[in-house]
């Protein structure tokens, strides 16, 4: 009986035990968006002559460039140049040689930046869901929709 036990338990402490520390838990990016939200962010694409494709995970985004072959993944550190601005056009942030942890990002990120490669530059449309939802942050007003245009540097 202990030797099936042990035969049992051994693989699992195996397959559990041998994780570094410092190693990232990283969760597949799921993504809920209200279709209020999209159908806003419709809006605002459309009433602003806006060319952008769209996500069927509820967000807009538009390819200026394409980038490497090199992708990172919603785990990846990137460096980035950045600009975040609200749809009433204030920037709220700006950052070049920024680098980030995709998973400490908001969710936004995790889907968006994953779409080009090294040397590649996407702009984004986030409804509140994908950004920072009901919360303020900063000078991010609750509820915001975000555009970013994000120039991906480097995957680290």
């Amino acid at each position: 009986m202990k030797k099936s036990l042990l035969v049992l338990v051994l693989p699992l402490l195996l397959v559990f035990g041998c994780k570094k520390k410092d190693e990232p838990v990283c969760a597949d990016v799921v993504a809920s968006v209200p279709p209020s939200q999209i159908t806003a962010l419709r809006a605002y694409i459309a009433n602003n002559n806006i060319t952008a494709e769209e996500d069927p995970r509820g967000f807009f985004f538009r390819i200026e460039a394409a980038g490497s072959a090199r992708k990172p993944t919603p785990c990846s550190s990137v460096t980035v140049d950045y600009t975040g601005r609200l749809t009433t056009g204030g920037t709220f942030d700006s950052n070049p040689n920024a680098t980030f942890s995709l998973n400490s990002v908001i969710t936004g990120w995790r889907l968006g930046v994953p779409m080009i490669g090294e040397g590649g530059k996407i702009i984004l449309y986030l409804p509140p869901a994908l950004g920072y939802g009901s919360s303020p942050a900063g000078s991010i007003p609750p509820n915001s929709t975000l555009i970013f245009t994000i120039e991906l540097k480097k995957v680290n």
